[in-house]
């Protein structure tokens, strides 16, 4: 990066925290610190939740996982736009009516005090962490390649969002988001076309989709019922459509973001905005990954993306081994690029011989890319995120003009400001709101609720820069978010999804039915290896059979509340 870049990005990352902050200036009531104004309509909402769910991990590892793996992820999010639906249909004009602060008020009204706090520790755990691993992933690869220190980047960064956060609630955390997802829309469709620019002109933009089709990239569906495949279309929809709908229904980051404003119809416009950008735009993102997966086809990769381990290995005795692997690679490299040509020019009857060979190539590099993995694991400096996660930030700093590298770096600290401030403004809000105003200081005055909140937003966001600050991820970075909610949104919707439709049942039927799928869904994600996405649905579908089930044998003379 030079100069030019580190003013756009400084620039970007400044200017619209301080427009929001100027926007929200002046004394705030409870209900504007944690709800907003009339003047957040729905383009705002929409925008703020689409940036509260595309974190960092989002733009930054999706193009790797897509260089790596295929566009087979965007399944993940085939049940989103269905689950959007619902959640407008039957949570929203709940929430709306009920006029809650938070989504665990209403387990409170429909059932007890304990089902609420237990709806919001569940959230709390799941949220805090997952607020870590959002300044966690963008800073170690940021730091990685442009040697900044790690601890100090993520002090920077969560410390930015912690300030505005706690300044100026929920309507600073919305106008910000609106202006930050903008920047990030516009950043990744220059990223696009550059990229596209930049592919090899020996073959059509038609070709090399084709060739890329051929080497596995463009793979979008999968019909495969082998429950421990990662990505099919039935975890997608069934299981993407669980993560979804406990996400946008009962997640409090999402929940607080569509009831800013306070109306029904802006809320629902919101989300349904949502419900029709968000497979689109997961796709191209991927897609993205793809085109920069055949740009690195004909223009030499690094054997290695995280080139900072790369040479700190090299430095600690290890150069011999890797000099060695990097010169098998680049021979690789040159008969795959040649292998290529001869498909997109092979004759009918000889292309399967073609694509035989560049399979066969195809695995050669993979080969000795996981060869340089252990060599550097040997002399002990691998990080234990995946090397993908490296692959559009390298593509980034070495392949787009200057002032477009600090715009896109830009985008990148955008979501990841705008994911964290959504999770903070959410996790203060839970813990005054359900915990501390009810169980600590019931009595006290508006204007000392808003203290609380700002002073416990803080603290979460202390809470979220220490987990940063000693994180190890052990998967893709995108896929550690994922799995994150997966294992503690399926009993959290179980819940909301019990008081909605099980008329029956009683706080303390719920609450111990809760508590037994969440230790299933442990007892599964400790001792299977099924497809991540099937703990929603397993943990949802547990509260949902548990809790008839002890109310018919346990509490059968307890009288369930009146419907709420």
């Amino acid at each position: 990066m030079n100069r030019l870049d580190y003013v756009v990005l400084i620039a970007t990352i400044l200017a619209i925290p301080l427009y929001g902050l100027w926007r929200t200036r002046g004394r705030a009531s409870l209900r504007q610190y944690l709800k907003g104004d009339a003047s957040i309509g729905w383009a705002t909402i929409g925008l703020s939740v689409l940036a509260t769910q595309a974190g960092p991990i989002t733009f930054l590892s999706m193009p790797g996982q897509a260089y790596e793996s295929g566009i087979g992820f965007i399944q993940n999010y085939f049940g989103q736009p269905l689950a959007l639906i619902v959640v407008c249909a039957i949570f929203v004009p709940i929430y709306q009516r009920l006029k809650v602060y938070t989504a665990y008020q209403y387990l409170g009204q429909r059932f007890d005090r304990k089902t609420q706090l237990l709806g919001a520790f569940l959230f709390l755990v799941q949220r805090g962490l997952a607020a870590g691993i959002t300044i966690y992933a963008p800073a170690i690869v940021l730091s990685a390649l442009l040697g900044w220190r790690l601890n100090l980047t993520i002090w920077l960064a969560g410390g930015l969002v912690m300030i505005y956060t706690v300044a100026g609630g929920t309507k600073v955390v919305s106008i910000t988001q609106r202006y930050q997802m903008i920047v990030i829309l516009v950043g990744m469709a220059i990223a696009f076309a550059v990229a596209v620019y930049r592919l090899s002109p020996d073959l059509s933009f038609e070709s090399t989709l084709s060739v890329a089709g051929k080497m596995g990239k463009l793979e979008a569906v999968s019909f495969s019922v082998d429950p421990h495949k990662r990505y099919t279309f039935w975890s997608g929809v069934i299981g993407g459509f669980f993560l979804a709908l406990s996400y946008f229904g009962a997640d409090q980051s999402q929940v607080q973001r569509y009831l800013a404003g306070g109306s029904l119809k802006e809320s629902r416009l919101g989300l349904l905005f949502n419900a029709a950008v968000k497979v689109p735009m997961q796709f191209f993102i991927l897609l993205l990954g793809a085109i920069v997966f055949m740009f690195y086809q004909f223009e030499k990769p690094p054997v290695y993306f995280n080139q900072p381990a790369y040479q700190r290995a090299a430095e600690n005795g290890y150069a011999t081994q890797l000099a060695a692997l990097q010169t098998q690679f680049d021979d690789v490299f040159a008969q795959k690029r040649a292998a290529i040509r001869a498909v997109s020019s092979a004759s009918p009857d000889q292309r399967d011989m073609a694509m035989a060979r560049l399979h066969e190539l195809e695995a050669q590099a993979r080969d000795l890319r996981d060869q340089t993995k252990t060599v550097l694991v040997q002399a002990g400096v691998d990080p234990k995120s995946k090397e993908s996660d490296y692959v559009f930030i390298t593509f980034i700093l070495q392949q787009m003009p200057h002032g477009i590298v600090g715009l896109l770096i830009a985008v990148i600290l955008c979501a990841t400001m705008s994911a964290t401030a959504a999770a903070l403004n959410a996790l203060g809000t839970t813990t005054a709101v359900d915990f501390y105003r009810p169980l600590i200081r019931p009595n006290a005055s508006d204007h000392h609720y808003v203290i609380a909140a700002k002073a416990l937003t803080a603290a979460w966001g202390f809470v979220a820069i220490a987990v940063a600050s000693f994180a190890s991820l052990v998967e893709n970075l995108i896929e550690a978010g994922n799995i994150l909610g997966s294992v503690f949104y399926g009993s959290i919707l179980g819940l909301f999804l019990a008081a909605f439709f099980i008329r029956g049942v009683t706080g303390s039927a719920v609450f111990f039915a809760a508590i037994i799928a969440q230790a299933l869904v442990f007892i599964l994600f400790g001792m299977t290896n099924i497809g991540y996405l099937w703990y929603n649905f397993i943990g949802c579908a547990a509260v949902l059979i548990v809790a008839p089930v002890l109310q018919q044998t346990i509490f059968r003379s307890t009288k369930a509340p009146a419907g709420v």
